[in-house]
Formats: structure tokens, sequence, C-alpha cells
């Protein structure tokens, strides 16, 4: 990947940083009140900022964690350790989708507050999912086939300091140059390497939407019986779901810079959301129309990113890979590993 995706995942954290504000501080409250023996704002203040500085800190353990794999051994992504531990950070991620990002949206798009027709009589939430599942394939499909073909075409361009460069430095160590084409063996591995880089940029960028989201809707509200379930659950949640991008973050062998910009707007954006959400308490109510349609879309369209990376990306590309089909010990305790995470995360919803 080049300079230039970084450039979008941070326009795109600016725009949900901008557009959602302006979208729920229309206060149009509707629905049942807040048990008022848990709604005190002075003891939720201290409960939020609790919240940033320890989401903030798990994320960076979570994320952080794989990339300082390679100083140990047991743990570096050629031996069968990483494959358990990346499965079992895709088993949370997949429960993030299915258990607890896919049934806020049913509630939001299902509630009362909003109008019979059209929110009642149409499933949004699912059909939603649905497209961005497509969507997220297409872009999967297409940047990957684009890059690999521009890697098999050999354009490396040395002042260019994207994907060209850094696969020309990769290929460098072990490649055989006939006339500026490149091996077969080389165009296999340089193929492999730029799926993963795919696969961890989307994965950040549905992370990134889905972690503000839940952020402001944390910062907003005042009910510390909510926030007290949702601090736990979600440093739980975030140091996982960072482990399984950490790895993927690792496979894609990204320079220093890159791997440090991908884990810091990883670990920021629940606190930024919870920050946001801070900020527009006085303005946001959770059941307002407006409200509940911004974040149930948003919410639908993460489920479907996320669902589709767990299953497809992740799941599926390393058990049907030659690592896991060569050993059926290690396929069972890497589906072991899946339920664990997956089951460890649906049993957090009770909390969340």
């Amino acid at each position: 990947m080049t300079n230039y995706n970084f450039k979008h995942i941070a326009i795109i954290f600016i725009l949900i940083s901008i557009l959602i504000p302006r979208v729920l501080s229309v206060v149009e409250d509707c629905g049942a009140e807040e048990d008022n023996s848990c709604v005190n704002k002075s003891k939720a203040l201290p409960l939020k900022i609790i919240a940033i500085v320890s989401i903030l800190i798990t994320s960076m353990i979570g994320v952080c964690l794989p990339l300082v794999t390679r100083s140990i051994p047991a743990l570096s992504p050629e031996r069968s350790l990483f494959v358990i531990v990346k499965a079992f950070a895709a088993g949370i991620i997949l429960a993030t989708g299915f258990m607890h990002v896919l049934p806020d949206s049913f509630d939001m798009l299902s509630s009362s507050c909003l109008k019979e027709n059209p929110w009642h009589k149409f499933p949004f939430t699912g059909f939603v999912a649905m497209l961005s599942a497509i969507v997220t394939m297409a872009i999967d499909s297409i940047a990957t086939s684009l890059y690999s073909k521009k890697h098999r075409a050999g354009l490396v361009n040395p002042e260019n300091g994207g994907v060209d460069q850094e696969m020309g430095a990769v290929n460098s160590g072990h490649s055989h140059h006939h006339h500026g084409s490149f091996s077969t063996k080389d165009g296999v591995e340089g193929t492999k390497l730029l799926r993963y880089r795919v696969i961890a940029m989307v994965l950040e960028l549905g992370i990134i939407v889905h972690s503000i989201v839940i952020g402001i809707s944390l910062g907003a509200s005042n009910n510390t019986c909510t926030i007290k379930g949702l601090v736990a659950a979600l440093c739980f949640h975030q140091m996982f779901e960072g482990m399984g991008l950490g790895g993927c973050i690792l496979q894609a062998e990204y320079k220093f810079l890159k791997k440090a910009l991908m884990a810091f707007f990883f670990a920021v954006t629940t606190p930024f959301g919870i920050a946001l959400g801070m900020a527009l308490s006085t303005t946001y109510e959770e059941n307002s129309p407006r409200a509940l349609i911004t974040v149930g879309l948003l919410n639908a369209s993460s489920a479907g990113l996320l669902i589709y990376m767990a299953l497809v990306d992740l799941l599926a590309a390393d058990f049907m890979g030659d690592k896991l089909q060569g050993s059926v010990k290690l396929q069972i305790k890497s589906y072991m590993a899946v339920l664990l995470g997956a089951g460890g995360m649906s049993v957090m919803a009770i909390w969340a």
C-alpha cells in the first residue's frame, strides 16, 4: 500500500468526527427515560476519564503485542502458537460483528421512536450489512488484483515511497532477477504479502468506524450503570481486537512508521469517540430519530465489514492455507481458539 491509503484513513477519521456530531446534535428524544438512580453526570465524568485512559492503554497493548513477537521465537508468525492466537483474535472480531454491533443496529433501526414507514417495514440492518459485506469483498478483490498486477509487472519506482519501493525491498533479499522480471516464487510471495496489506488496511477502516461510534455512545451517556459495564467490556474487546489487527499488520511487513501509524489510529479511535461524546453530552440524545438512524446504519455497515473480514480474510484464509491444512491437530487447536474468543466476546454482550 502507498502513503495514499493512510491519507484515506485520516480523511475518513476526520469526516466521521465532523459529520456524526452535526447529525447527532439535534435533541429529539423519545421513548422511556433512563433509570434516575443510575443517571448522575458528576459521577459519570470520572468514569469516562478512567475509560479513556484504560481503553487507550489496553488498545496499545493489544495492537503492539503481535508487533514485538519478532523478538520472541515462540510467537513469530511462522510458529503454530501465532496461528492459534490469531484464530482467537479472529473469533473476537467475528463475535463483535454478530453479538455486539449487529444487534445494536437491529435495536436502533426497529425502535418505536422511528416512523412505521419505512423503518418498520423493511429490514434495513440486514440489507445494509449485506451491502457492506459485498462492497468490502469488492474493495478487497479489486485492490488485491490491482496491486498484484502492478507487482507482477515489476513497476518498481525508487522515487515512490509507497508499496512498490517496499515490495522491492522485500524481494531484494530473496529474489532472482531475470531482465527485470520476478521468479515464480517471488511472484507468489509478493502476491501473498499484498493480500496481507489489503486485509490490514480494510480491517483497520472497519474498526475505526465502529470504535468511534461506540466511543461517542459511551461518552454521551451519563448512566453510571451502563458505563461501568461498558468500560470492562471495551477493555477486553479492544485488547483482543487489537491483537487480531496487530497480527495482520505484522504479516503485512510494513515499515516501522506505517506500523506505528496504524497502531496509533487503532488505539486512539475509541478514546477519541468518548471525548467527542463527552463534548456532545448536552445535545446528544441516543433515542432521537436522527441519532438512531445514523448510528444504526453505521453499525450495520460496520457489522457487515467485520463479519466478512473475520470469516473470509482471517479465518478462511488461515484454515484453508498450507500450514493448517497440513496439520489436523493444529486445526483442532485453532478451532478451539476461535470458539473461545467468540464465546468470551459473546458473554461480554451481557454487560455491553
